[in-house]
C-alpha cells in the first residue's frame, strides 16, 4: 500500500517557488508528510520551460528522480513546461514513469494527480495561477523571508521572451488579497518579504489602474509592523515620480531596485521591442540615485541580440563603467523559436556571444570591486541568515541592497552578539571582497541611534 511521504522539487523563478509551496500546503493539508528523495511515495517537480536550457534542465531532473526514487513511488511533473512542451516530455518518458501531468495554471489540482488512481493529466487552457481567498500555502524559504507573488502574466511583448506566450496575459491580485497574504506572511514570522511579478510596474493595468503598483504600497506601507519589503523586477519606464516618493518616504522599503533594462544602444533596445530608450534609462538611473542616495540598482543585460554590432556592444560595457550599476546579470541571447527574434537576420555566433560575455563580466567585477569599498568603515542592519557554508565559524547574512540567491551576502567573522538567525543586527563592514562583504556583529538594532524615517539606518 502507497504511503502519504511527498518531495517536491521546484524549478525557475520564485513565481514558480510560490506555486510549489501553495501545492505543498494543499498536500499537507489533507494530510501528507514532506519527506527526502528516497524515502517519498509521491514525487512532485514543478518545471520551468522558459528557454531551452530550462527545459533541458527539468529533462535532467525527471530522469535523475526516476532513477533516485524508492520502487513504486509515483511522479507528478507540473508547471510551465508541462504546459507548453508536453509533446517533448512524452518523446522522452514514459506513462510508468510520469504518473501525471498538471499544468501551470492547474495547481490546485495537485490533489487530484497525486490521487489518480490511473496515468492521466490536468492541463486546461489557464497558463498562470495565482493563489486568492484562503488556499493554504507552506512556505518553503527560511523562515525570516518570504516571496510574495502579485500578479502573473506579463501585457509586453519583448522581442526575445516568450513568457506571454508559456504565462498568458497580465493577471493581478486584488489589493485585498496581496495585504491578506501579507499579514499571513508577518505574522509567520517574515522579517523580509520580496515582491515577485514578471512585471511589479503593470501591476493593476489589465483593470485600467494607471497607478496600482504605488496604490499598492501606500496601502501596505498602513501596516504599523518592523519589515523590509523589497521590489524584484520593474522596468524604467515604470519608475514615476510618485513610486520614487514612497520609497523615500518609508524606510522599511528596502532601497533596492532590479531594473531591466537588457541593453543601452537606442538601436537595440527598438529592435528587442523594449519600451525605453537610452535617455530615458539614463534619467531614471540618475533620479534614483539624487532622489534616494543609498540605492543599490541591480539590472540585466544582454549580449548577442541578432544585428548587435561591435560598436553597440562596446557602447554598453562603455555604460556599465561610466554608470556602475551594482549588480548585474548577463545573458547571452538564446534564440526560443516562438519569439520575435527567431525569425529576425543578423544572428551572432556562439564564439561570438561568449567573448562579449565575458567581456562585459570582466568589466562589471572591476565596478564592483570599486563599489565595494563604499561600505567598508559603515556599520549596516543586516538579516543575519545562519552558519557560512564554509565554517562554523563564519556566519552569513545580508543587508538592505542584497537580494537572497541573487546577490552577495555579508560574511561575519564575529558574531559573538548573535543570539538567535533570523533576526537583524547591526555589523561594522570591515572589508569587501568582489561580491561579499567581511563584518563583525557591534549590536542589536534597538542599540541604534533613531534615524529619520526617510532614510534606511548607514552608520557612517
Amino acid at each position: 500500500m502507497i504511503g502519504n511521504k511527498i518531495h517536491f522539487t521546484s524549478l525557475g523563478c520564485a513565481r514558480n517557488l510560490v506555486d510549489s509551496e501553495v501545492m505543498m500546503g494543499i498536500l499537507l493539508k489533507s494530510g501528507y508528510e514532506v519527506a527526502d528523495l528516497k524515502e517519498a511515495d509521491f514525487l512532485v517537480v514543478n518545471t520551468c520551460g522558459f528557454l531551452a536550457s530550462s527545459r533541458q534542465e527539468s529533462c535532467d531532473t525527471i530522469a535523475e528522480l526516476t532513477k533516485e526514487k524508492k520502487q513504486g513511488a509515483k511522479l507528478v511533473v507540473a508547471g510551465c513546461m508541462v504546459q507548453k512542451h508536453q509533446e517533448e516530455l512524452k518523446a522522452q518518458f514514459t506513462g510508468s514513469e510520469i504518473h501525471y501531468y498538471l499544468g501551470s495554471g492547474d495547481v490546485e489540482k495537485i490533489l487530484e494527480a497525486i490521487e489518480a488512481p490511473a496515468p492521466g493529466e490536468a492541463v486546461t487552457t489557464a497558463r498562470s495561477y495565482l493563489q486568492q481567498g484562503e488556499v493554504p500555502r507552506q512556505v518553503s524559504t527560511p523562515k525570516h523571508f518570504a516571496y510574495l507573488k502579485i500578479a502573473e502574466g506579463c501585457a509586453k511583448q519583448c522581442a526575445f521572451c516568450i513568457i506571454p506566450k508559456i504565462k498568458g496575459p497580465l493577471k493581478s491580485k486584488s489589493i485585498e488579497q496581496v495585504k491578506k497574504e501579507f499579514s499571513i506572511l508577518l505574522d509567520q514570522g517574515a522579517h523580509e518579504i520580496i515582491l515577485i511579478a514578471q512585471d511589479l510596474g503593470d501591476f493593476g493595468k489589465e483593470t485600467r489602474e494607471k497607478k496600482g503598483l504605488e496604490h499598492l504600497l501606500s496601502e501596505m506601507s498602513q501596516v504599523e509592523r518592523p519589515y523590509w519589503l523589497r521590489l524584484l523586477y520593474l522596468y524604467p519606464d515604470e519608475i514615476t515620480d510618485e513610486l520614487i516618493e514612497i520609497i523615500a518616504k518609508d524606510s522599511r522599503i528596502c532601497r533596492y531596485l532590479d531594473m531591466p533594462i537588457q541593453h543601452i544602444n537606442d538601436t537595440m533596445l527598438k529592435a528587442m521591442k523594449r519600451k525605453t530608450s537610452k535617455e530615458q534609462i539614463l534619467s531614471t538611473i540618475r533620479k534614483l540615485r539624487e532622489r534616494l542616495p543609498d540605492i543599490v540598482i541591480r539590472t540585466s543585460l544582454m549580449v548577442g541580440f541578432p544585428g548587435e554590432t561591435e560598436e553597440q556592444f562596446l557602447e554598453m560595457v562603455q555604460f556599465v563603467k561610466e554608470f556602475k550599476l551594482d549588480n548585474i546579470g548577463i545573458f547571452k541571447y538564446s534564440m526560443e523559436k516562438e519569439s520575435f527574434s527567431a525569425n529576425m537576420p543578423d544572428h551572432i555566433s556562439e564564439e561570438v556571444k561568449e567573448r562579449r560575455y565575458q567581456t562585459l563580466a570582466k568589466a562589471q567585477l572591476e565596478v564592483v570591486r570599486k563599489n565595494a569599498r563604499r561600505w567598508v568603515g559603515k556599520t549596516l542592519p543586516v538579516l543575519v541568515e545562519g552558519y557560512h557554508p564554509d565554517s562554523p565559524l563564519l556566519m552569513r547574512g545580508r543587508h538592505y541592497g542584497q537580494c537572497p540567491e541573487i546577490d552577495g551576502q555579508v560574511i561575519i567573522n564575529d558574531g559573538r552578539k548573535v543570539k538567535s538567525f533570523g533576526e537583524i543586527y547591526l555589523v561594522e563592514i570591515t572589508e569587501a571582497a568582489d561580491y561579499d562583504l567581511i563584518g563583525k556583529v557591534v549590536g542589536t538594532m534597538s542599540s541604534a541611534p533613531k534615524k529619520a524615517k526617510s532614510r534606511p539606518l548607514v552608520l557612517a
